[in-house]
């Protein structure tokens, strides 16, 4: 990461926020928050990627470690299936901060992951976090619309 990166990120975060608040009141939704978080977690967990993409934007954005990002659904699509593919998952994802704000929500979470290989082997587990930027679609469904996560573990060496 270089020294420009949080500077611009947080301006942008910044940015977001303040056209948020300028075109209406930021509220804070336990319900409308929980109902989100708990969609999305348990589509992941579903390990169906048909659930999973049901519950994404057709502009969807991944942003998963050390890859390039995934724009849209089919990347996302390809992507989710090779990982569905290769593994059995199990996330937990723990709020950290849920902001509602007319029809977009912006979540900072922790997450547990499980990945155990299909093919036997030893259980994969991540600790890290991210954010998730979910938009109220127009059939009154909270939908990922982002998705960035990073992990805390240091970075295998071989």
């Amino acid at each position: 990461m270089n020294r420009f990166s949080y500077p611009i990120g947080f301006v942008a975060s910044l940015a977001c926020l303040s056209a948020c608040t300028l075109s209406g009141p930021v509220q804070s939704d336990a319900q409308i928050a929980h109902r989100a978080h708990e969609a999305y977690v348990n589509a992941i967990n579903s390990n169906n990627i048909d659930t999973l993409m049901g519950m994404l934007t057709d502009d969807v954005v991944y942003m998963s470690p050390h890859e390039p990002r995934l724009v849209g659904k089919a990347a996302v699509r390809a992507w989710g299936k090779g990982y569905l593919d290769a593994f059995h998952i199990h996330w937990e994802k723990t709020t950290l901060e849920f902001v509602v704000c007319g029809e977009w929500a912006f979540e900072q979470y922790a997450y547990k992951a499980t990945d155990t290989p299909r093919d036997g082997g030893e259980a994969l587990h991540d600790t890290g976090k991210g954010i998730n930027i979910y938009h109220h679609d127009a059939d009154g469904v909270w939908r990922i619309a982002r998705d960035a996560w990073n992990s805390d573990l240091p970075i295998p060496t071989e």
